[in-house]
């Protein structure tokens, strides 16, 4: 998995950082998450393939984190795009969706496979041969998602020194991959811990964005390898955050800390702050493992942290 940060501002954008907008590569095919203003741009500047975004997920209906969708629908009609493209979003979006087309006359070549997000608990919204994705709640003044996406489990690394030991025939690897015994001609039966090693760890990528603090949200990201959570405020805006239903850095963290997330990556930072180390800091004296999403700024996940 490989994470690039296209945008890392709240509401406003400043002179360097975009509103919202995050793509995830998961075993090449690329995932958009928010899409913020200028987010065409961005992907143009991280040399992103529009074509090979077939899923758009959008976490509520605020316009940093949407504003620069119709653009981009438009961009790849004008592009030919022909092949359908799925989008995640509230389900009160569906409507709103078609009648802003129609007012900018915007005549899509493609079909749009709108899947609405809604309810209380963690939903599965895709389920493929590689990776989950679930939707799950958000506090804030809209309705609002996360997400996270997850591997299926992987299969077992078989050891190859042992096919040749053992004589093991190519049709019978794939069945020992996924954790069965060999048994020989003989009636012998070699055991799989002896054949195999133990499967790479799942990855996973989960984003947090907008929300007020509430522990529950931590079950829903239990054990993520990264945590996307935003910080807008630092730790004296508590009062602030609280009302306007965003988080500071000591409520990222925090969530961090009670999921057992490998790593922490804050963003979705308030134009009043121009410095950005000392939210980073902040949210380290909780949880060490913390870093800043940067505008451009891509992040290889792996097994055992991120390669910042």
């Amino acid at each position: 998995m490989k994470l690039t940060i296209l945008g890392s501002s709240s509401a406003l954008p400043t002179s360097e950082r975009f509103p919202s907008a995050h793509v995830l590569c998961a075993h090449e095919r690329l995932f958009l998450i928010d899409c913020g203003e200028g987010t065409q741009m961005q992907l143009r500047k991280s040399r992103i393939r529009f074509g090979r975004i077939n899923h758009i997920f959008i976490s509520h209906l605020h316009g940093d984190h949407i504003f620069g969708l119709y653009g981009l629908l438009s961009t790849l009609s004008l592009m030919g795009r022909n092949t359908p493209l799925h989008l995640y979003a509230p389900e009160s979006y569906d409507s709103i969706l078609y009648t802003h087309l129609d007012d900018f006359d915007i005549h899509l070549n493609f079909e749009i496979d709108f899947v609405p997000l809604t309810g209380k608990d963690p939903v599965m919204i895709l389920n493929d041969k590689y990776i989950t994705v679930t939707s799950f709640p958000l506090i804030h003044r809209v309705p609002s998602f996360g997400f996270l996406f997850r591997e299926k489990p992987k299969e077992r690394n078989i050891i190859k020194d042992r096919i040749a030991e053992f004589g093991i025939p190519v049709e019978r690897i794939p069945a020992i991959k996924k954790g069965e015994d060999y048994s020989r001609h003989d009636g012998t039966v070699i055991k799989n811990e002896d054949l195999t090693l133990p499967p790479d760890e799942q990855l996973s990528y989960a984003y947090c964005s907008d929300t007020r603090f509430f522990p529950r949200l931590a079950t829903f990201v239990k054990d993520v390898t990264l945590l996307y959570h935003e910080a807008t405020f630092d730790k004296d805006k508590t009062e602030l955050a609280a009302v306007t239903f965003h988080s500071t850095t000591h409520d990222a963290a925090k969530i961090a800390e009670k999921a057992g997330a490998k790593t922490l990556l804050i963003g979705h930072f308030s134009s009043r702050y121009r410095r950005i180390e000392p939210l980073v800091e902040e949210a380290r004296n909780v949880f060490p493992r913390t870093f800043p999403a940067i505008d451009g700024k891509s992040f290889e996940i792996t097994n055992k942290t991120i390669d910042y």
